[in-house]
């Protein structure tokens, strides 16, 4: 297995655009002239867009484009630039009157970076699209990763920054990558390792406490936690699939979301992960589900290790432990 730059997944772009004054932005996944697609939502809070369009017993098959966005549910406008963008370039589904840019979104809670009144729009979704025209992909304090924080069961004051992240591999013939844009309730570990890397930090700062042990010791109180969560991710492949495929390789994939982030799917969190496939290589499904769970794994990690410090919360990268 050989690691690979995402952006060496053939009939994919990838475009970031972000708002630094904001603490917000979006990433968006193109693909061109369609591709399959799959979603599974497992977070309680989800801000979402066209989901049900990836039902396998809706009638699309294919999808033009997945966007990720920071904003909270406004980040969703975002999509409208996606769409904007694919029609000037008569990319979409005919319908006969137009075609239409079919664009399933989902939206992360970042509100608490930057300026909570600027949130993604059509300007921002545009811009993104037009940065996919050219190579240079970029994690970390970028796209929807812009204003990604993690760890905040005790409150932002004891938050980490994250980031967006990116991983991805070449088996033989066959290439997948994921990318993850990390904003999670819980601590994040190495996939490799079982590390933990990065989230809820220690009262004095110094060290990171553990949310888990937290969450378990106070399992009686009802306390409220959503200030800001949701890790968002979507994987590409060349593989060959269809839609009810792309479906359970979602489902799968959730299994790095495990791996890395602990606790995960609380009902604070939304999180939501899209399954991209365009290509001719045929695979085995529960291998490439395994491998695709990996390497959102993976991204998840980069996510955190190449966030940089910003909006008053430290980065693993500034950190001494």
């Amino acid at each position: 297995m050989e690691r690979i730059s995402i952006e060496e997944i053939e009939g994919f772009r990838i475009g970031n655009a972000q708002d630094l004054k904001g603490g917000t932005g979006a990433t968006v996944i193109i693909c061109g002239d369609g591709a399959a697609a799959g979603v599974d939502v497992r977070g309680g809070g989800p801000a979402t867009r066209e989901t049900d369009l990836l039902n396998p017993l809706s009638l699309c098959q294919e999808v033009y484009g997945v966007l990720l966005s920071g904003g909270s549910a406004f980040g969703l406008n975002a999509a409208a630039g996606v769409m904007r963008y694919m029609e000037e370039r008569n990319i979409g589904f005919d319908a006969g009157a137009a075609r239409v840019p079919l664009v399933p979104a989902a939206c992360l809670f970042d509100l608490i970076a930057g300026d909570s009144r600027i949130r993604p729009d059509e300007e921002m979704g545009y811009r993104a699209c037009l940065d996919s025209e050219s190579k240079g992909f970029s994690s970390g304090n970028t796209g929807a990763g812009t204003g990604a924080t993690i760890g905040k069961y005790m409150g932002v004051e004891r938050a980490m920054k994250g980031g967006l992240g990116a991983y991805a591999v070449k088996v033989g013939r066959l290439k997948i990558g994921a990318l993850a844009a990390v904003n999670c309730l819980g601590d994040v570990y190495d996939a490799d390792t079982g590390e933990k890397i990065g989230g809820l930090l220690s009262e004095d700062g110094r060290s990171l406490a553990d949310t888990r042990r937290l969450m378990w010791e106070s399992v009686e109180e009802q306390k409220n936690v959503f200030t800001g969560n949701t890790t968002i991710g979507c994987i590409i492949t060349n593989a060959s699939l269809d839609k009810s495929q792309c479906c359970k390789l979602a489902s799968m994939a959730h299994d790095g979301y495990g791996a890395a982030i602990k606790p995960v799917h609380t009902s604070a969190d939304g999180d939501t992960i899209f399954f991209l496939s365009k290509g001719e290589v045929e695979v085995n499904q529960d291998a490439l589900g395994d491998l695709g769970a990996y390497v959102m794994a993976k991204a998840i990690n980069d996510g955190v290790r190449s966030a940089s410090s910003a909006y008053g919360f430290k980065a693993l990268a500034d950190m001494d432990f």
